[in-house]
């Protein structure tokens, strides 16, 4: 999970909205673009990250989320490949970005509603990994099913899986999951596993 550290000041010098916690890359989208796009010029200036497709997938809107008023979010999530992830630099008012396991990133002092959107975004993440082709990005063409469920848990909650012998026992029932004589799996790229399950 990348996260920053909100800086202790911000740009003037003045204390920052919960300085020193831990908060996912964000700011106020700007009169000439819409929530997306400020997402993605938000993620570059604070952890330098360019060129990343984002997913949204929540607002957040409860009064009382922001020290500063009534402010609404558009959360968005993304699979960024490893390479990327090593070049992050904090910028803007982030005083750090780093890569944080799931199971730390909740025992952090998180900043806002963070945790809420923390979890809601853990399950999105879950549901995709188990229910599409996305983990062929992070694994080689053949696969055993024990690596698969270890991709999975790294890369989502582990606590949202299910144990290893039930997950073992749905592979076969996946139209998106093919088995060799061998043992091991494959993803049928062919297949469109989201016009299947959503």
């Amino acid at each position: 999970m990348l996260l920053i550290k909100r800086s202790q000041t911000n740009a003037e010098g003045h204390p920052n909205v919960e300085g020193g916690k831990w908060a996912f890359p964000g700011g106020f989208v700007n009169p000439d673009e819409d929530a997306y796009q400020a997402g993605v010029r938000e993620l570059e200036e604070e952890t330098g990250l360019t060129g990343i497709t984002l997913t949204p997938f929540g607002v957040y809107d409860k009064p009382g989320r922001d020290p500063r008023g009534w402010i609404i979010s558009r959360a968005h999530y993304a699979f960024v490949p490893l390479e990327a992830l090593l070049k992050r630099v904090a910028g803007d008012d982030a005083a750090q970005v780093d890569l944080i396991p799931v199971s730390e990133a909740f025992r952090l002092p998180l900043a806002f509603d963070h945790e809420t959107i923390l979890s809601d975004a853990m399950e999105k993440i879950t549901r995709e990994l188990l229910l599409s082709t996305k983990m062929s990005d992070f694994l080689p063409e053949f696969f055993s099913a024990r690596e698969l469920y270890e991709a999975i848990a790294t890369a989502a909650y582990r606590d949202a899986l299910p144990p290893f012998e039930v997950f073992e026992s749905y592979l076969v029932l996946l139209p998106f999951i093919e088995r060799d004589e061998t043992g091991r799996y494959s993803f049928n790229q062919a297949v469109n596993a989201h016009s299947i399950f959503f």
